[in-house]
C-alpha cells in the first residue's frame, strides 16, 4: 500500500505528511511519511526522531502499521541477498514481498514455508506479524521457520538476532509489531515442492460441529481452512466448507494435462474507487453465500487449484478494500481454545447473524501452538470477520470480545483496529516481558505506532 502514498521529495530520504491507514481504510490518522532507499541509509533518517514505526506493504488492517508521528516505508529494502538451492536457505531485506519470493522460486520448485491470505505482504511484515497460514496446525507461523533476523534497535545498531544469539530480542522481534527494532533482512528456508497446483478436497459441513470435526480431521492434512456463512442462523449455524490441501506431483500435473508451474492470468478485475459501501447488505451477502454454498455442494470432492486461487484468492480483485465503501472495514480476528470452543463460537457466530451485516470473507481454521511473545496463535480456532466500519459493529465487535475474553481468547494485532487495553492485555500474557524488553532497548515512545498508542505499548 505504500505505493499510493504520493512524496513530495525525491531521494533516500524524502518526506511529507498525510492522512493514512492499513488495508481496511480505518482508521485514518496524520502521519509525516519517510523513505528510505537501503538498510545504510536507515539510521541516520532515524536518529532522534520519536513516535516511529516501519511499514511495508501497508497490508496490516488497522492502524499497526501507522507511526505515532512518523511511518518509515521500507519497501525499497528489497534485494534477495542469497540463496542455497541445496537447503533451500534464503536471506532477504525486510522489502521483499512474496509475491516476488513466489515469481522468482516457485518456477525452480521452492515455496514459502507459511503464506498468509495475500501476496502482497513483506518480509517484514510476515515476521512482524508472525502470519499464519492454512497450515499452522501442523507447522506454525512464519516465525517457526525464520532462522536469523538484523534488527535496527533504537540506538541505531544493527544486531543480528537468531534464537541461540540475542534470543530475547529473537523472540520478541518475531510477533512483536515493530516495536522492538526496524527489521532489516532475514534468513528463512522454502521448502521444495514440485508444481505450483494443490490437491484440493472440499468437504461440506452442514453446521458448526459438524465444521469443527472436519477440521479436527486434518490433523495430518498440510492446509486447512473453512468458509464459513455466517449469515445461516438456526440448525444452519456455522455451516459451510472445508477445503483440505497437499502440493501435487509432477506427475499427476502432466497426467492432468497442467503446466506443472501455472502463471497466475495477467489482468485483475479492480473494485473501482467511490463504491457505495451498502452494496455489501444483508440481502447481498445472503445471496452470495447461498451461491458460494452451493456451488461448493456441487463442486465435487477434488480437484487440482493452482496456488493463487488456494492460497491467495481475494489477489485476484484488485482494491477489494473498497467493498465496504469510504468509510472502510475493520476485520475481528480472534482465536479461542479448543476446549468449549463450539459454544463460544456459536454464540459468537448468532450475534453476528442477528446483526446481518457480515461480509462473505469469513474464514474458520485450527492453530497449533503458539510461538510466544505477542505472536497471536494458540492452540484453538481462529474465526476471520470482515464487517463495516459503523456504530452497529462496534458495540457487536465489543460483545465479541467479552465473549473471546471470557474464553481465554485473544485477538490478531495485525488485523486489530479497534479493540481495548483491557481486552489486549487479557489475551497476551507475555506482555509485561515484551514491556521489558522495549524499556531496556530505548524503545519506549521511540518506536510507536497508533495501535501500539492505543493498546499502552
Amino acid at each position: 500500500m505504500h505505493a499510493n502514498l504520493t512524496l513530495t521529495e525525491a531521494g533516500p530520504e524524502a518526506r511529507s505528511s498525510r492522512m493514512i491507514s492499513g488495508w481496511g481504510r480505518y482508521p485514518r490518522a496524520a502521519s509525516e511519511i519517510l523513505a528510505a532507499d537501503s538498510p545504510e541509509t536507515l539510521p541516520a533518517l532515524l536518529h532522534g526522531r520519536r513516535g516511529v514505526i516501519a511499514r511495508g506493504a501497508g497490508r496490516a488492517y488497522g492502524d499497526a502499521a501507522v507511526g505515532r508521528r512518523t511511518t518509515v516505508l521500507t519497501g525499497a529494502l528489497d534485494r534477495l541477498r542469497g540463496f542455497d538451492p541445496a537447503s533451500g536457505r534464503l536471506r532477504a531485506e525486510a522489502g521483499v514481498t512474496l509475491a516476488d519470493i513466489v515469481r522468482t522460486f516457485l518456477p525452480r520448485g521452492f515455496f514459502p514455508p507459511v503464506v498468509p491470505g495475500t501476496q502482497f505482504v513483506t518480509v517484514g511484515g510476515m515476521i512482524a506479524s508472525d502470519v499464519h497460514g492454512k497450515n499452522h496446525h501442523r507447522e506454525g507461523g512464519f516465525g517457526a521457520h525464520v532462522e536469523a533476523l538484523t534488527v535496527l534497535t533504537p540506538d541505531g545498531v544493527p544486531r543480528l538476532c537468531a534464537r541461540d544469539r540475542e534470543p530475547e530480542l529473537f523472540a520478541m522481534t518475531v510477533g512483536g509489531m515493530g516495536l522492538t527494532g526496524t527489521i532489516l533482512d532475514a534468513t528463512f528456508h522454502l521448502r521444495p515442492v514440485e508444481s505450483g497446483w494443490i490437491r484440493q478436497q472440499t468437504r461440506v459441513a452442514a453446521d458448526l460441529g459438524a465444521m469443527l470435526r472436519a477440521l479436527d480431521a486434518d490433523d495430518a492434512a498440510t492446509y486447512s481452512v473453512a468458509w464459513i456463512d455466517c449469515l445461516a442462523r438456526g440448525p444452519a449455524l456455522g455451516r459451510g466448507l472445508v477445503y483440505r490441501g497437499e502440493h501435487a506431483g509432477r506427475e499427476v500435473c502432466l497426467a492432468a494435462g497442467r503446466d506443472p508451474f501455472p502463471i497466475p492470468p495477467r489482468g485483475r478485475l479492480t473494485v473501482p474507487p467511490g463504491l457505495p459501501g451498502w452494496t455489501l447488505n444483508r440481502a447481498s451477502v445472503t445471496a452470495f453465500n447461498a451461491l458460494y454454498f452451493r456451488r461448493g455442494r456441487a463442486a465435487g470432492a477434488s480437484a487440482l487449484v493452482p496456488w493463487h486461487s488456494y492460497f491467495f484468492p481475494l489477489d485476484g480483485l484488485a482494491a477489494w478494500n473498497r467493498l465496504y465503501g469510504a468509510r472502510g472495514f475493520v476485520q475481528h480476528q480472534c482465536v479461542v481454545p479448543r476446549l468449549g470452543a463450539e459454544a463460544v463460537l456459536s454464540g459468537m457466530l448468532d450475534r453476528v447473524a442477528r446483526l446481518g451485516t457480515a461480509s462473505p470473507l469469513a474464514v474458520l481454521k485450527r492453530l497449533g501452538p503458539g510461538g510466544g511473545g505477542l505472536s497471536f496463535p494458540m492452540e484453538g480456532y481462529t474465526l476471520a470477520l470482515d464487517l463495516p466500519a459503523n456504530a452497529a459493529t462496534f458495540a457487536l465487535l465489543d460483545a465479541l470480545d467479552r465473549c473471546v475474553v471470557a474464553a481465554g481468547g485473544r485477538l490478531y494485532l495485525a488485523k486489530d483496529a479497534r479493540q481495548s487495553r483491557d481486552t489486549f492485555e487479557a489475551g497476551y500474557p507475555a506482555l509485561p516481558a515484551f514491556r521489558d524488553l522495549r524499556r531496556r532497548l530505548g524503545a519506549d515512545g521511540v518506536l510507536a505506532s497508533r495501535l501500539s498508542t492505543r493498546l499502552g505499548l
